[in-house]
């Protein structure tokens, strides 16, 4: 299993993660007039962000990029903090201020996660060495919290109007509810990211199959979603 996980999860991960959003551009005429265009276009973003991380598989050796040896951009975890942590948690605080009709809501996502990316560009600069070199536990709570946040108003919101009728056709409902069951899995293993440093892989292939897990889930999620659901008039 270690040897299946060291030799394939990126590829079994992306894999999904092309198939949810090819799905999405498949679904894209379904879904123009609303919201969940968005979305689609967030999927293919992702695609292309985490194509672009895998830059780091081709740096040893002879390999194209190979001229970053020895330099801050040997590893990833600058990319992955900026486009995932940062970038993914800006986007869904601005699709659910679209989502969402409460103002009270509205204005709350906003002002937090106005807050959250200043914080998150003050906290980067005052640690500009880490930032190449770990993720920070720090900006991965506080995106959770924006995202439990924006998925438990929408879940309110839910509850409490006409659409509990038919939520089980609604992709907002399986976005929320994919995302949400996401960042509650995989928040509580930014505390034991100190365990890479160190190479206890028992805790790495435990890692890397909770994530696997999780992102097949939530990707086979969203590729479900755009099939089975209905578009909505958001």
């Amino acid at each position: 299993m270690n040897d299946f996980l060291l030799a394939y999860k990126n590829s079994i991960t992306f894999s999904i993660e092309i198939l949810a959003a090819v799905t999405g551009l498949l679904c894209y005429n379904k879904y123009r007039h609303t919201v969940a265009k968005y979305f689609i276009w967030f999927l293919i973003y992702l695609s292309i962000c985490d194509f672009a991380g895998s830059y780091v598989n081709y740096i040893k050796g002879d390999g194209f990029f190979n001229f970053l040896q020895g330099t801050r951009l040997v590893r990833n975890f600058w990319w992955s903090t900026m486009y995932w942590k940062i970038g993914a948690i800006l986007f869904f605080a601005f699709y659910y201020t679209i989502v969402l009709t409460n103002k009270k809501f509205k204005y709350i996502i906003k002002y937090i996660s106005v807050l959250f990316f200043v914080f998150s560009l003050v906290y980067i600069l005052c640690h500009w060495d880490d930032y190449f070199l770990r993720f920070f536990p720090i900006i991965s709570v506080m995106g959770a919290m924006i995202i439990f946040l924006c998925t438990v108003f929408y879940f309110i919101e839910i509850l409490t109007s006409d659409k509990i009728l038919t939520f089980y056709r609604s992709l907002n409902f399986y976005i929320s509810s994919a995302i949400f069951i996401w960042w509650l899995i995989i928040t509580p293993l930014v505390f034991y990211d100190i365990y890479n440093s160190h190479r206890d892989w028992n805790f790495i292939f435990l890692k890397w199959e909770i994530y696997l897990v999780a992102n097949i889930f939530m990707y086979l999620t969203y590729t479900f979603a755009f099939i089975w659901c209905r578009p909505e008039n958001d």
